[in-house]
């Protein structure tokens, strides 16, 4: 099985007739993704490639039996793009853009908690979701990743996410679903979220999580591990050598206080039982281990 997405999955895309969302909505497809719908005020009534588009979410929703959304709009306007994809009816958002502002994520983040229980918010700043075989939403290149499962994958940095699943995919290792969340402050999706779906899905035997500074996301997620996971767990976290109080890479990347450093990152997940890698290439070799020492591929 998969989690979030699989090929039935039918996604509009909210900008889909600008030139990223176009290229990547046409290439989703292309993977083989059902990608059903794009929506754009200005230009409802045409089509990009036969992908109709519509005036509103909840056009396309009603025409085309979309549920699932993937959000290409540029940052001011995330915030209304995200609520109209809720109210529209998707149960299931997935936001690429980037810079969007730490309040506005606040902001939607609390409001989908409180009034949407049922809509699943993955991103903003990821580079979205991939099912290999089955559904690809985002930017993630689908030909890096192997189909048919052991291993789940969860990370925070998106190149770091294509790089665990080329080095699987070399060691003929497939993958069920692999979730990139995203690094900014305020996630829609978090480690535990995708590691209850992961411990819950029959055919995810292993998960690979990457962390980075900055933040208390990776020790809540070695409590959860600890506790309520039975499934064996590699993990890698980047920014061993990031200086204290300064921004690394992502917005969520900062250790500020003696909190949120590598090190005790790491110290938390081995407590927890989790295979830690010095490098991702060591933690992909730590997965490709379990997997065999199993005999799951």
């Amino acid at each position: 099985m998969s989690i979030f997405v699989d090929e039935n999955t039918k996604v509009v895309y909210q900008g889909l007739t600008g030139s990223q969302g176009r290229y990547y909505g046409l290439l989703n497809r292309e993977y083989g993704t059902q990608v059903v719908a794009g929506t754009n005020p200005k230009k409802a009534g045409t089509d990009v490639e036969g992908i109709p588009v519509f005036a509103s979410v909840a056009d396309a929703v009603a025409e085309t039996g979309a549920n699932a959304s993937c959000i290409f709009i540029p940052a001011p306007g995330v915030k209304d793009a995200v609520m109209e994809a809720a109210e529209g009816g998707v149960e299931f958002i997935v936001c690429i853009t980037e810079g969007v502002p730490a309040q506005d994520e606040a902001w939607f983040f609390n409001k989908l908690k409180r009034d949407f229980p049922n809509v699943q918010l993955l991103g903003p700043n990821c580079p979205g979701i991939i099912s290999p075989g089955k559904c690809n939403i985002g930017i993630t290149a689908g030909h890096i990743a192997k189909a048919g499962g052991p291993v789940g994958i969860v990370s925070r940095s998106g190149t770091l996410t294509y790089q665990a699943l080329h080095e699987l995919k070399l060691q003929d290792i497939g993958v069920t679903t692999c979730v990139g969340i995203g690094g900014d402050p305020v996630p829609g999706t978090s480690f535990i979220d995708c590691l209850e779906r992961f411990e819950a899905d029959p055919d995810t035997k292993a998960v690979m999580m990457i962390g980075e500074i900055g933040g208390s996301a990776e020790e809540e997620a070695a409590e959860f591990i600890a506790t309520k996971m039975t499934k064996p767990v590699a993990s890698y976290i980047a920014g061993v050598t990031a200086p204290a109080g300064k921004k690394m890479g992502h917005a969520g990347a900062i250790v500020s206080g003696g909190k949120g450093t590598a090190q005790g990152k790491m110290d938390a997940l081995r407590a927890a039982g989790v295979q830690v890698g010095h490098n991702p290439t060591e933690a992909g070799d730590l997965m490709v281990q379990i997997v065999r020492e199993h005999g799951w591929a």
